[in-house]
């Protein structure tokens, strides 16, 4: 392990230089809740959008596809969290690979997470854009120009303002979805006569494990808080706690959301299915709210993936912080006016490779975690289990990801 990247038993001194790289005041407990909570999905993109349309095709069964997916998510968490209490850094999932396997393996993993994310953040905005919010305000489509290029200024402007207005920007944003999240879960449970069915197997065996495994795996931006690990001043029990309570209480709201469509499964294949289920029960107000809610949603994922991002390359590069986050913005500013050539284009062009790397630099963190964990004295059987389950989901996410690259 390098004193630059990790800090063993909770705290110790990080590398010359690296200091003044950093914020020196720790982030506190309950801003490192609210960027976890965010980085799940964020939840009510998750509750209101990609839930539901996940569980479609299991929709009798939406219940137990839900409940599956929380259990198979632990893996990878878990293997997150048992790194964290031996290593964190700025570096992120980057200084577990570099304790596990060397320097070497680590710049590769690093470097396809860099590419995946700096291109998520310069493709995303088109599908907040172009996608969601014509759903959501129809009248809105002579202003999405202007709207693909204020929300990549707005991100930029927030982080560049610094770690304290981001911070308070990720929180507000947590806590208005998880407030969202509760309404919508009570609408959708007062109003589709739920039913302990939903959690049964009444579901095709093959369309319920494709259900589980595709809800599952919009969980995997929940390593960016990770990312955070060099500037807390307890990481290994705040990067446990905070993990842990933001996965719950996300895979709690969304399940409580997706589930009683069992009964209505029709709501499932709308566009917005939460949109729809609060348009129907509770009125168009709330719908609006709603639907302008998941948009929110999915920009904050991108300001804690651009949060992220800063850190990583704080950690590869000898650049300072100010530097690189102002680089980045002007990356993702730049980027605004190409892609309103052609949004649908820019937009698939980048998904694709974005995706392919994502997987295959969690793949690397997965498959090497045995070999920390045997340095570590960890029970063998648990970490190749570990391993195993938390491999196979990111192979699957890879083996979606080119199947549709092949359609």
């Amino acid at each position: 392990m390098t004193a630059s990247t990790d800090r063993i038993g909770g705290a110790a001194p990080p590398a010359a230089g690296r200091p003044s790289r950093l914020p020196g005041r720790p982030v506190g407990d309950w801003a490192l809740l609210g960027v976890t909570l965010t980085s799940f999905g964020g939840p009510l993109a998750l509750a209101a959008l990609y839930g539901p349309h996940m569980v479609q095709d299991a929709s009798s069964s939406a219940g137990l596809a839900m409940v599956a997916a929380f259990v198979v998510f632990a893996a990878p968490l878990a293997i997150w969290v048992r790194y964290s209490r031996d290593v964190a850094g700025p570096g992120g999932l980057y200084s577990f690979v570099e304790a596990a396997a060397g320097r070497r393996v680590a710049l590769v993993q690093a470097g396809l997470w860099i590419f995946s994310y700096l291109l998520y953040l310069l493709y995303t905005t088109a599908s907040i854009v172009y996608d969601t919010l014509p759903d959501v305000v129809p009248g809105v489509r002579p202003y999405q120009p202007y709207l693909e290029i204020a929300i990549p200024v707005a991100l930029a402007a927030v982080m560049i303002a610094g770690r304290t207005a981001t911070l308070v920007v990720i929180g507000l944003l947590a806590v208005g979805q998880l407030a969202l999240v509760g309404v919508l879960d009570v609408v959708t449970l007062a109003h589709n006569a739920p039913s302990a069915a939903a959690f049964g197997t009444r579901a095709p065996a093959g369309r319920l494990a494709t259900a589980a495994g595709q809800t599952a795996v919009l969980y995997i931006c929940g390593s960016l808080p990770i990312f955070l690990g060099g500037e807390l001043a307890r990481p290994a029990r705040s990067l446990k706690r905070g993990l842990w309570a933001g996965y719950g209480l996300t895979a709690v709201g969304v399940t409580l959301a997706v589930f009683p469509l069992a009964a209505n499964p029709a709501f499932t294949r709308a566009e917005i299915p939460g949109m729809s289920v609060s348009q129907v029960f509770a009125g168009r107000g709330l719908a609006v709210t709603v639907g302008i809610g998941v948009a929110a949603s999915i920009a904050g994922v991108m300001l804690v993936e651009y949060l992220a991002l800063s850190r990583l390359l704080v950690a590869v590069t000898p650049w300072r912080l100010r530097r690189i986050v102002v680089g980045l913005g002007v990356a993702l500013v730049a980027a605004a006016p190409v892609s309103l050539i052609d949004p649908d284009g820019f937009y698939d062009d980048l998904i694709k490779p974005s995706l392919t790397a994502l997987w295959l630099s969690q793949i690397v963190v997965f498959a090497v975690y045995p070999r920390f964990a045997a340095r570590r004295g960890s029970n063998r059987t648990v970490a190749y289990s570990l391993a195993a389950v938390a491999t196979a989901l990111a192979v699957y996410g890879l083996w979606n990801t080119l199947q549709a690259a092949s359609t």
